[in-house]
């Protein structure tokens, strides 16, 4: 399974005309597209931030889509006032405890890993050494790992019920990514805590 992600750093005040229209327009001309298994969207209503993940069953779907999904990017970048940043990944892990409601929120976690030689490795760490201590987190929804082999990077979302669970869950977050960057030989770049606006990405279970 393949993902592309489109990250825009735009007008907080534009947030919501920009899931609207992911909503209305950009899911239900994506979801028609050969080999698509869906969409999601992540906002941070103060900082402007919106990443649209849309995934793919094979490589070749992922790239045969490309044109379609340009003028819909290019339309939410218009919106927010933003230029997006396309990155695309393959899905090493996704795991569902249940399905996501209409408060859900988003811990992602960015990483440079140690060397692109050894993802494989790196994903069978996060699989079984860190998923079933993920999957104790207070208001655990499902988590995902996304890896990019050429680049050496991953990046894991962990979804919540809610905010309140999420803040809730911060300090063993913590804890866990700390052991995730150690075990996997990287380092964390980023973490973000968003809102799940869209979750109507279907990705099978890996685990």
């Amino acid at each position: 399974m393949y993902a592309r992600t489109a990250t825009l750093r735009g007008k907080p005040a534009a947030l919501d005309e920009a899931i609207r229209f992911v909503r209305d327009q950009w899911l239900p001309a994506t979801t028609g597209l050969d080999g698509c298994t869906g969409m999601s969207m992540l906002v941070g209503p103060r900082s402007g931030r919106c990443i649209v993940t849309t995934g793919w069953e094979t490589e070749e779907a992922l790239r045969a889509s490309e044109q379609a999904m340009r003028p819909n990017r290019a339309q939410v970048g218009k919106l927010l006032g933003a230029v997006p940043l396309v990155a695309q990944w393959e899905v090493a892990v996704m795991h569902r405890a249940q399905q996501a409601g209409d408060h859900a929120c988003c811990r992602v976690t960015w990483c440079a890993l140690r060397d692109p030689s050894t993802v494989d490795e790196d994903v069978a760490t996060f699989r079984m050494a860190l998923l079933p201590r993920i999957e104790e987190l207070p208001g655990f929804s499902s988590v995902s790992l996304m890896v990019d082999r050429l680049s050496g990077r991953a990046v894991a979302a962990v979804n919540y019920v809610d905010r309140d669970a999420m803040m809730g869950a911060a300090q063993r977050a913590d804890q866990l990514q700390a052991e995730y960057s150690r075990s996997m030989g990287g380092r964390i770049t980023e973490v973000a805590e968003l809102d799940l606006v869209i979750a109507q990405l279907r990705i099978p279970e890996t685990v």
